[in-house]
C-alpha cells in the first residue's frame, strides 16, 4: 500500500499473527510482517498483562514510599514503586489504589494519572500506567507479603539512588523521573 491508499510508506505492517505459546502471565506469538523497505518476514512478538504502578508522596510530599526488594528473574536488588497487574475489569487507577494497599497497608488519597508507557516496545505488549498519590493514610497492615520492604525515602535522594543504579526497573524509573523532571517541584503542594 501507498501513503495514496491512506497508508504511510513508513509503517510496519502486520498481515497477520499466530499464538506459540499462552498463558495466563505471557502470550508468545509470531506475526507476519513488512517493513517499510518491503522486506517481509515473521517476527516474535511477546503479550505481557497490563500493569499500573503508583508514585506514592507523603502528605508533605517530601518522601516517596518505595520497596527495597530482589527480582530473581534478572537477581536485581533495588527500589521499586507500589504496583501489579490489572485484575478483570479493573481500571488502571483502580488497580494503582488497590495495589497501594495490598502490598504497604497505605490508602492513597489522591490518585492522578501521569503517564502510560510500554516498556519493551519493539518486541512486547505490556501497557505501564503510572499514577501519583499525594497522602497516604496508613489503613492497615500489608496483605501482600512478598513484595519487599516499604519505607518512606527522602524524594530528594531519589536522584542519587537512581544514579547509582539503585532504581533498575522500568515503572519506578518513568515514574519518578516524571515527578522529578515533569511534574517539578509542585508536584507535592497542588491541592487537589
Amino acid at each position: 500500500m501507498t501513503s495514496s491508499e491512506g497508508v504511510s510508506p513508513d509503517v510496519w505492517h502486520v498481515h497477520g499473527e499466530r499464538v506459540i505459546y499462552d498463558n495466563e502471565w505471557v502470550t508468545v506469538g509470531l506475526a507476519d510482517i513488512s517493513q517499510p523497505s518491503g522486506e517481509r518476514f515473521e517476527h516474535h512478538t511477546v503479550t505481557l498483562p497490563a500493569a499500573a504502578m503508583t508514585v506514592v508522596l507523603d502528605d508533605d510530599g517530601r518522601n516517596v514510599l518505595l520497596s527495597w526488594r530482589h527480582r530473581f528473574v534478572p537477581d536485581l536488588w533495588n527500589w521499586e514503586l507500589p504496583g501489579g497487574l490489572l485484575d478483570d475489569g479493573e481500571s488502571p487507577a483502580e488497580t494503582a489504589a488497590r495495589e497501594v494497599e495490598e502490598e504497604t497497608g497505605y490508602r492513597p488519597r489522591t490518585v492522578e494519572h501521569l503517564v502510560t508507557f510500554e516498556p519493551m516496545a519493539g518486541t512486547v505488549r505490556s501497557a505501564h500506567h503510572v499514577f501519583l498519590a499525594r497522602g497516604a493514610e496508613r489503613v492497615a497492615d500489608p496483605t501482600e507479603l512478598n513484595e519487599g520492604t516499604f519505607r518512606w525515602v527522602p524524594l530528594a535522594d531519589v536522584p542519587d539512588l537512581i544514579a547509582t543504579g539503585k532504581v533498575g526497573n522500568s515503572g519506578a524509573l518513568v515514574g519518578l523521573l516524571h515527578v522529578l523532571a515533569l511534574s517539578g517541584p509542585t508536584a507535592a503542594s497542588r491541592a487537589e
